[in-house]
């Protein structure tokens, strides 16, 4: 474990340069979808993912060199084509999945619970969580166990630049959808994510991509990640620690078919106030380590759920 400084501080400095690259294309990959999923149904636009996928995989170098760096971690072996395939495959799914969800077309959907307990008792205390998630499985599978909930009040954090390319998306998939976002990076955000957990709501936030950040409280670690130092910010946890607030993690893995397992885990506890600054650094990292290990236990039980298809150990960064 390390922060970020020199050269490693160049490379996070560097991410700003990609990081509205995989919501553009997510964005880019949802209108698609719903040309496709509104035109022939869920049943043929499956079909038509297969070709989609292999497009991706033949003409796609940068990310594919990316899955398979990632597949040959997670798997412990060399990566080929047919893993390259799988892995687009199964973040195809999920998107395709992603427009029938925002229009609650849900008749097929087979959603499997489980950790719920957890989020029902903040809510029972009268007290908010952080929802700590990352981009693996399906945020809309997620926000999907929450449909015949009115009383779960569920606001996601993101970066102005994200959360501009993801309601254009919306606007033209679904127009009744009204997501609830805290911009960060504005002097107002910290404020608005103290009310909303104050008054009992879910703050939601996928913290497994380094974005820049203004805060001088937030910094970059270096953090073992299947065998080699991948950065990870520790802003989210801070913000946790900041607020007093439990951080309960959140996934939503895509099983095939119509079978999304979604899972509710306590992650950590900041309610408690520490007066000891080196306890309170212990604890934001404690936090961390667990999160890291978290999520690559889910990789490991579920490798082609993992949709950061970019540089993400940044070894293409010239040292």
């Amino acid at each position: 474990m390390k922060p970020a400084h020199g050269p490693e501080a160049q490379e996070v400095a560097n991410a700003a340069s990609w990081a509205a690259q995989p919501e553009r294309s997510n964005a880019w990959a949802l209108r698609l979808m719903s040309v496709i999923a509104l035109a022939a149904g869920r049943r043929l636009a499956r079909v038509v993912l297969h070709l989609i996928a292999v497009y991706y995989v033949l003409f796609s170098p940068r990310q594919r060199r990316a899955s398979r760096r990632y597949v040959e971690r997670v798997l412990g072996r060399s990566g080929n084509w047919i893993d390259g395939y799988r892995h687009v495959l199964c973040f195809a799914s999920t998107v395709l999945d992603r427009v029938y969800l925002l229009r609650e077309q849900t008749d097929w959907l087979d959603l499997r619970i489980s950790g719920s307990q957890h989020v029902d008792d903040c809510l029972a205390h009268g007290q908010g969580a952080i929802l700590m998630g990352a981009h693996i499985g399906s945020f809309e599978a997620l926000r999907a166990t929450g449909r015949d909930r009115p009383d779960l009040d569920i606001t996601m954090l993101m970066f102005p630049d994200n959360a501009r390319l993801i309601n254009e998306a919306l606007a033209a998939i679904a127009p009744n959808a009204k997501p609830q976002i805290i911009a960060l990076g504005r002097p107002e955000a910290m404020l608005q994510v103290r009310d909303k957990l104050a008054s009992g709501g879910l703050v939601g936030v996928l913290a497994d991509r380094t974005l820049p950040v203004e805060s001088v409280r937030a910094n970059t670690l270096w953090l073992p990640f299947f065998g080699k130092p991948a950065p990870f910010s520790d802003a989210p946890f801070r913000l946790a620690e900041l607020l007093r607030q439990r951080i309960i993690f959140m996934v939503a893995l895509y099983a095939g078919g119509p079978v999304y397992d979604a899972r509710f885990e306590p992650l950590a506890d900041f309610s408690e106030r520490l007066r000891d600054p080196a306890q309170r650094e212990a604890r934001v990292l404690a936090a961390m380590q667990a999160y890291v290990a978290k999520l690559e236990a889910l990789c490991r039980e579920s490798p082609y759920n993992w949709f950061n298809f970019h540089d993400y150990w940044h070894e293409d960064t010239p040292a």
